[in-house]
């Protein structure tokens, strides 16, 4: 039942009003900055009022009565803080980042009062305590010992002392993030790189002469504009015939958040030194034993192990891969005797397309958004039976979006999905899947999830529409992916459907549909150059696929470097006396591909790690190339569209969330437990 200052408040207040939009899509039309505050303060006094009711109940502890009223507490907090936080990521502007500093504080002081809560785990424990003669289904033997594990690792058993202290690394944990948040923001903002003479633009297709027009007019100036943008930064590195330019576009990339006004390199020292002092309040020695407990690998030696497991057998073929680059620049007019990292896109890039004649000015014309929109929805229908369709009538926040209500085959409506491609000032960099609302059932009905993906995409030019790579295409799979994890949820429980899983598991849905954009029977189906209608042609498909592992080695390598250093900063037992940037590169030291650069660093701009979730969990996405490429070799043995493989990838890992051990998960799918060599052999790196 809501509070009377929150009927109040909900009379004017689309955050607080029941939704008339279908399905009771959020009201983005008519929600303004004005209506966060006093959102959050209705919801956090609605949820605060929801756990006293737990915790003053007169009846004996049991399930239903707090594990389960627990699970179903604060759903308006839920559903305000959805909004409000992932349109902070998608379409923020400064208002909602003074009101971020003042909400955050708010909630870890609400996340305190529930973890904190004495009485509250009192119950919990007691639920607990009799969890073998409950007779409880798996789902809700999960949600249990979920419950138990939550409180006891965000400090119910501690002092009151200690949990005072707890609470207030939390608070400014909280907003220490956010800042950092914010200023890799602010820095990518700030530079721009500003052409006015045509011949600076030599080496530039057409694509990215468009694209800095565009961004220059949208600024009001003449000429062309490059940004640290990806779909901006990534194009000037590859093609730039202009290397003094490119190594100005690289160190600013580089030097992001380090000094000046945006200056990350004392913050992630900060966000360091609180993870250590809480992780030792609770008991362990250090953060990654703390982050890793809950995930499949389990301990700092497991992923450490991991990761040098296949760096130690990488290397060589990345630092061949270097060798054959320098040699082809060195023929082809290099005259230095070491490739700088602002010169190995340029010359890889061209090396790539003297080996496979490729390049992607011949393949985006074949990958026109709107077709690849189209293609991703059909193989989404070929797998799982799902039917997309645009809704004009359900609201957006933001004109560049476009929602779709989600059906199976058989007409049942699975979710909202919300489409936003393009870059924008408001947005940070990046590609990811979101969601506003997860699935789960409420006193008995259930709700369907709204789910998001949001890219940054090249926008469509006055020249011509919006064209992606290939690789962004396959970007584009891989958070459609990690959608149709949360789409096609299945379960009560809110907190263990969907993408709620171990963190080093939730990458296998997301990255096994990367390899549908490597087969020509699927690339077949869409590819056509929008000018003529042309399919794309077998020897580019070929062209491809052949040089699917060009540099194969020098990226792997790449990925684990950041999830060596993620590992270094969070297996830390005290901070380093070095600095934030001396400290990455006494790690890099130790496995170095390409020179180092004095003054560049990526870690106070690596917002998985010190602003996202990825804290100790960078090695996930290798962890989960290991899953889905043993996994996708089920489907080549069975075929790529075959209806009883992803069927059962649909039950036994799309639907099936957070609700059961992942390993076990996997091993009802696949048979067997995940084979390493099945991603050294699909990337051909094996002797």
């Amino acid at each position: 039942m809501l509070l009377p200052a929150i009927v109040a408040c909900n009379m004017e207040n689309p955050l607080l009003t029941e939704s008339s939009c279908p399905y009771g899509a959020p009201q983005f039309d008519k929600i303004k900055n004005e209506h966060y505050l006093p959102a959050f303060k209705a919801g956090i006094e609605e949820a605060k009022a929801e756990i006293d009711a737990i915790v003053a109940n007169p009846e004996k502890p049991d399930f239903k009565n707090t594990i389960e009223a627990l699970e179903y507490s604060g759903r308006t907090l839920n559903r305000v803080s959805s909004i409000f936080f992932n349109l902070m990521e998608a379409d923020t502007d400064d208002e909602m980042q003074k009101i971020a500093e003042e909400v955050s504080p708010m909630m870890t002081e609400y996340s305190m009062y529930v973890s904190l809560n004495a009485p509250l785990f009192e119950r919990v424990k007691a639920v607990y305590g009799q969890r073998d003669s409950l007779n409880l289904d798996q789902d809700q033997k999960q949600l249990l010992e979920d419950t138990y594990r939550s409180f006891a690792r965000n400090g119910a058993d501690l002092s009151d002392a200690d949990k005072e202290t707890y609470s207030k690394y939390a608070e400014e944990l909280s907003l220490t993030t956010l800042q950092f948040s914010k200023n890799v923001l602010d820095a990518t903002n700030a530079y721009s790189l500003h052409i006015t003479d045509s011949a600076d633009l030599a080496g530039l297709p057409d694509f990215a002469r468009d694209m800095g027009a565009a961004a220059a007019k949208e600024k009001g100036l003449d000429g062309w504009v490059f940004t640290l943008d990806y779909p901006s930064f990534g194009p000037f590195m590859k093609y730039s015939d202009r290397r003094d330019l490119r190594k100005q576009v690289y160190m600013a990339y580089n030097t992001r958040a380090i000094g000046g006004e945006f200056d990350n390199t004392e913050i992630v020292k900060k966000i360091v030194d609180l993870r250590i002092k809480m992780a030792k309040l609770l008991g362990y020695e250090t953060y990654a034993e703390y982050a890793l407990e809950e995930r499949m690998a389990k301990t700092p030696a497991t992923v450490n192990s991991f990761l040098e497991e296949l760096l130690e057998p990488s290397l060589p073929f990345a630092r061949a891969e270097v060798a054959e680059v320098l040699e082809y620049a060195r023929a082809n007019g290099f005259e230095d005797t070491v490739l700088q990292p602002w010169d190995f896109s340029y010359w890889s890039e061209k090396y790539r397309e003297s080996e496979y004649a490729l390049n992607e000015e011949q393949l985006k014309p074949y990958f026109r958004l709107e077709n690849c929109i189209d293609a991703v929805f059909s193989l989404a229908n070929r797998l799982y039976g799902l039917t997309f369709e645009e809704r004009k009538d359900i609201p957006v926040y933001h004109e560049d979006v476009k929602v779709y209500d989600v059906k199976d085959s058989a007409g049942r409506h699975m979710a909202l999905f919300y489409a936003d491609f393009f870059p924008r000032a408001s947005k940070r960099g990046g590609a990811w899947m979101t969601e506003f609302r997860g699935q789960g059932f409420f006193n008995g009905q259930e709700e369907r999830p709204f789910i998001s993906i949001v890219t940054n995409f090249t926008k469509p030019t006055e020249n011509a529409p919006a064209l992606i790579t290939h690789d962004e295409f396959t970007t584009f799979l891989h958070e459609f992916g990690h959608s149709l994890h949360g789409m096609l949820a299945e379960g009560r429980y809110p907190s263990i459907t969907g993408t709620s899983v171990a963190r080093d598991f939730v990458e296998l849905p997301s990255q096994i549909m990367e390899n549908w954009a490597y087969e020509p029977e699927y690339l077949d189906t869409f590819a056509k150059d929008y000018r003529t209608g042309e399919v794309i042609p077998d020897s580019l498909v070929n062209k491809i696929i052949a040089s699917k592992n060009f540099l194969a080695g020098y990226y792997q390598v790449r990925q684990l470097h950041y999830g060596i250093v993620d590992m270094a900063w969070h297996t830390l037992a005290e901070l380093p006396q070095e600095s934030t940037l001396d400290f990455e590169s006494k790690i890099i030291a130790s496995c170095p591909v390409m020179p180092a650069v004095p003054g560049a660093a990526f870690s106070p701009s690596f917002s998985h790690i010190f602003a996202g979730g990825y804290a100790a969990g960078y090695y996930s996405y290798k962890w989960s190339e290991v899953l889905e490429a043993d996994a996708f070799s089920l489907f080549k043995e069975k075929g790529i569209f075959n209806r009883e493989v992803s069927g059962s990838f649909r039950e036994n890992i799309l639907s099936k969330g957070g609700s059961e051990d992942p390993a076990v998960l996997y091993r009802n799918f696949r048979g067997h437990d995940p084979q390493p060599e099945a991603l050294m052999r699909k990337l051909g790196l094996t002797k």
